[in-house]
């Protein structure tokens, strides 16, 4: 993992060098903890910094044997990261190698590959680094210039205040409004988070409409906080045609303690969405649509650790048939944002590009774009795939580009990999003849997909620049 990983071509090797490398990051779905930014957290060790929260690695962990009171329980932070270094030298072809390694090399300059060997050298060797770094200044190393954290409705956004009442922090944070639990009706809990809601909104919520006013109501409060971006997650992508009956039927049903028939919830379901795109649409947001993930499917585990530890997967059963008739009708009801489309069935990428081409906004460039390779696709092939579809059926030069999606502050090498491999591949391209070796261009393509095109979509407001002559 040389200055030339994944650069094979003197095309790949200039683009990256010359104009990816230098340029800024903008992490516009991240999953990071501005509580942590806020107070700029210092981490009293890399492991848990490194692998608190990652359930990637804990997934790799566990193929690898790990006893589960060492991957999530509350075993020594040393014997975690051994045990994490005993698991790495087995990851061949897989992306967590290569993160795991280029997050060691670009933070705490470790060279070699980390084995249960050297795994207590390499320990203390970054935890003295790590002494010397907060949580900002790793932002700050990384050249991030914004992000995104996903946050719920309900949330008084206090940190977001804080953080910008901060005139020492230069970057910026923004939420992002994640309104699920109000929309995934059939999912354990709705009942509990609609009183949550209404207490928090004052609103007495009776029906499918008062969540929909409610959640406007937090739309706003957000959009004062400088919110630029929602995103929604579903396990499937539904589209059922509006009745107003049906969605009440749901939501009576549901805040009764019992799971509403599924015709009935993705009748609620789309129209909630419905209502919330016209909101998105009237404050100028970017909307992200995230679907087919087959979630928290060990129970056993699920009881014990809860959601977002390690135990989803992809759904066969994506929904994404649903895609273009749910735009249309948020097109019909002049509530088609910005849009940004993501499947975790790599299956759908094809489809997903198709269908964005039916609905561009007149006059906006890219108004409805299918997204980065998304968790099990951020991979070498599945960005490859991800990208060539997109390049084939849709306009890659206005692709937003990458975003880590995750819970650590060293994960933006993720933003490189991408950048490593994009490079790559449209240097295979040029150097076969199938674009021309023109420089200028070549670079304004890809400061665009790195920075430009993200900055420019979501309404960031920075400066545009040749970052890559300073």
């Amino acid at each position: 993992m040389d200055q030339d990983f994944l650069l094979s071509t003197p095309t790949a090797k200039w683009l990256y060098h010359e104009v990816a490398e230098k340029m800024p990051i903008i992490d516009y779905h991240c999953h990071i903890s501005p509580q942590e930014i806020a107070e700029d957290r210092k981490f009293d060790n890399i492991s848990q910094v490194w692998l608190g929260g990652d359930h990637y690695k804990w997934r790799q962990m566990r193929f690898g044997g790990i006893p589960e009171a060492v991957v999530t329980g509350d075993a020594d932070p040393r014997e975690k990261f051994r045990a994490f270094a005993s698991v790495l030298p087995r990851l061949i072809g897989n992306p967590m190698y290569h993160w795991s390694h280029l997050e060691l090399k670009r933070v705490f300059g470790v060279e070699q590959p980390l084995t249960a060997e050297n795994a207590d050298e390499i320990y203390d060797l970054c935890n003295e680094v790590l002494s010397k770094y907060s949580a900002r200044e790793l932002m700050r190393m990384f050249h991030v210039k914004a992000v995104c954290t996903t946050d719920d409705p309900v949330d008084d956004l206090h940190w977001h205040e804080q953080i910008a009442a901060d005139e020492t922090m230069e970057i910026k944070v923004l939420p992002a409004f994640r309104p699920d639990k109000a929309v995934n009706i059939e999912k354990e809990g709705f009942a509990e988070y609609i009183h949550k809601l209404s207490q928090v909104t004052g609103r007495s919520i009776q029906c499918t409409e008062d969540v929909i006013a409610a959640l406007c109501d937090r739309a706003d409060f957000f959009a004062a906080h400088g919110c630029l971006c929602a995103d929604h997650g579903l396990d499937y992508c539904m589209y059922a045609k509006p009745d107003a009956d049906a969605a009440d039927r749901a939501f009576r049903t549901a805040m009764e303690g019992t799971r509403p028939a599924k015709e009935d919830a993705d009748i609620y379901k789309t129209m909630v969405t419905i209502a919330c795109a016209k909101k998105y649409t009237q404050m100028d947001w970017v909307m992200q649509i995230h679907f087919g993930c087959l979630r928290n499917n060990n129970q056993i585990q699920f009881q014990k650790l809860g959601a977002d530890t390690g135990y989803d997967a992809i759904n066969s059963q994506s929904g994404v048939e649903h895609v273009a008739p749910l735009l249309n009708a948020l097109a019909e009801n002049q509530g088609l944002p910005a849009t940004i489309l993501y499947s975790l069935n790599p299956s759908d990428n094809t489809a997903l590009v198709s269908i964005a081409g039916c609905f561009q906004k007149d006059g906006k460039t890219g108004s409805v774009q299918q997204g980065s390779a998304w968790w099990f696709n951020d991979n070498r092939p599945g960005m490859r795939t991800q990208l060539t579809e997109l390049a084939n059926n849709g306009m890659l030069g206005c692709f937003v580009g990458m975003l880590t999606d995750s819970r650590s502050f060293l994960s933006y090498t993720r933003h490189e990999y991408f950048r490593r491999i994009l490079c790559e591949l449209i240097g295979e391209w040029v150097e076969s003849g199938q674009y021309p070796d023109d420089r200028k261009q070549l670079t304004k393509l890809v400061e665009d997909i790195c920075f430009h095109n993200t900055n420019e979509f979501f309404g960031f407001q920075f400066e545009r620049m040749a970052y890559k002559n300073g």
